[in-house]
């Protein structure tokens, strides 16, 4: 089967400002007049935005250029120090990619899971690309705080956790053999446990004010056990641009699962933030509903 020029990547590798080698992957053409740059969530890599890639690939065409890449101790990117492996560190991840790959031009933000909030740490960390740079964002199954309040981040705090610490720090191999056994991750159990540590204290839920004036789609599933609908409700509560998209069904990895409804909101939302940066008209706050079969 022939390889449309669409469905090709240039992979390159960007280096973070501590020296972490971050590798990036591009799909569509550079001259695309909007680029949506992806951010994945905690675990994954790459290649889990695949199915949504292919649904958005049939959509855009050569109209939006789409940007990947591994977190720190993700994927292909490098290995870091285990104190990096924070929310922060990885809003300044997103910044040097941002920098190297998208230098000039418009971007949406797209960010699944842990993948939000480092796009909401990024707006923090630069709040003058909000709305000249950044003129939207997407928020996948994520949440701006209040991480143990509910869903399974409630047990964040439990001593298994503890426990677990204990095992990475003093016996990182086997704790990774049995990590691998039981969960058949390839991630390292140093960076499984690091960027879990960092969700304790994260709170952005004051970025989320620079984000108000700029379209937003806000995205979550009903059946989501890791960072439950709730999130998303609280978050569109506080961004009067958003369109909040309910998934009937749909889990943590609505990317994978859903991933045809999820394209449709980003097409939407791509098509608002074009809009609004070129002098449209700001989107009404709506609720969409989506079933599907259980």
């Amino acid at each position: 089967m022939r390889t449309s020029a669409q469905d090709r990547s240039r992979r390159h590798v960007v280096e973070s400002e501590d020296g972490v080698s971050l590798v990036v992957r591009e799909y569509g053409p550079t001259d695309a007049p909007v680029t949506a740059v992806f951010v994945h969530g905690h675990c994954l890599h790459t290649h889990s935005w695949a199915r949504l890639r292919s649904h958005l690939t049939r959509e855009w065409g050569s109209a939006v250029r789409m940007v990947f890449y591994d977190h720190r101790g993700h994927g292909e990117s490098g290995t870091a120090p285990a104190h990096t492996y924070t929310i922060d560190q990885l809003g300044r991840d997103l910044g040097a990619v941002i920098r190297s790959t998208v230098p000039s031009g418009p971007i949406v933000l797209v960010g699944h899971s842990m993948g939000g909030m480092a796009a909401l740490a990024y707006t923090r960390q630069n709040p003058d690309t909000v709305g000249d740079r950044v003129v939207g964002v997407g928020l996948l199954s994520t949440a701006a705080g209040d991480i143990t309040r509910w869903g399974l981040g409630r047990f964040v705090r439990h001593p298994l956790v503890s426990a677990f610490q204990f095992g990475v720090e003093r016996l990182p191999r086997l704790s990774q053999r049995l990590i691998s056994l039981v969960l058949d991750n390839p991630t390292s159990v140093v960076t499984m446990y690091g960027f879990l540590r960092s969700f304790v204290g994260f709170d952005e839920s004051h970025s989320l004010a620079r984000l108000a004036a700029i379209p937003s789609l806000v995205l979550g599933g009903t059946a989501d056990r890791v960072t439950p609908f709730e999130h998303s409700v609280a978050i569109a509560s506080n961004l009067p641009s958003a369109e909040l998209v309910r998934l009937g069904g749909a889990g943590h990895s609505v990317i994978l699962d859903q991933a045809c409804e999820v394209a449709h909101a980003l097409v939407r939302l791509v098509d608002r933030a074009a809009a609004h940066h070129t002098g449209g008209q700001r989107a009404a706050h709506s609720l969409v509903s989506a079933t599907t079969a259980a």
